[in-house]
């Protein structure tokens, strides 16, 4: 997952890169003489590795867009923090500041997801991002 704007342009970046070398390859190999099929098992993982690219860079542009996967019983909450974060237009540092912590901090709770992380270092967050998050709960009486 790109969690940081410059993570970002660089991965824009790299996504180009990759269209134009996939390109260079496949009119290379057809020069040499290769089967479709043979062009097809070489180029497999490169095709492979740049689809997984254009997924980050598109969630990520998602993400700045406001789209935002739902999630249950906190399950997938780290990621929606982070989310969050991005959607603000705020760096690692902004974040660090406004929580009065260190960036790197912000770096390694992001990097783990906030995986572990208290409701109550969850709610400073949602707090220093000036984000109100309202729950349901579903008919408990079928939970038994």
């Amino acid at each position: 997952m790109i969690k940081i704007e410059k993570d970002y342009l660089e991965a824009k970046t790299r996504l180009e890169q990759e269209y134009k070398t996939l390109e260079t390859h496949e009119k290379k190999m057809k020069a040499a003489g290769m089967s479709d099929e043979q062009i097809k098992l070489a180029m497999d993982p490169l095709v492979s590795f740049t689809l997984q690219l254009k997924e980050e860079v598109a969630e990520y542009e998602k993400l700045k867009r406001g789209q935002f996967d739902p999630f249950v019983n906190f399950n997938g909450l780290g990621r929606t923090l982070i989310a969050l974060r991005i959607y603000k237009g705020m760096t690692q540092k902004d974040l660090a500041d406004r929580l009065g912590v260190s960036e790197p901090q912000v770096s390694r709770d992001e990097r783990n997801e906030y995986h572990g992380a208290s409701i109550e270092k969850a709610q400073r967050v949602l707090d220093a991002l000036g984000v109100k998050i309202e729950s349901k709960l579903d008919d408990v009486r079928n939970a038994i």
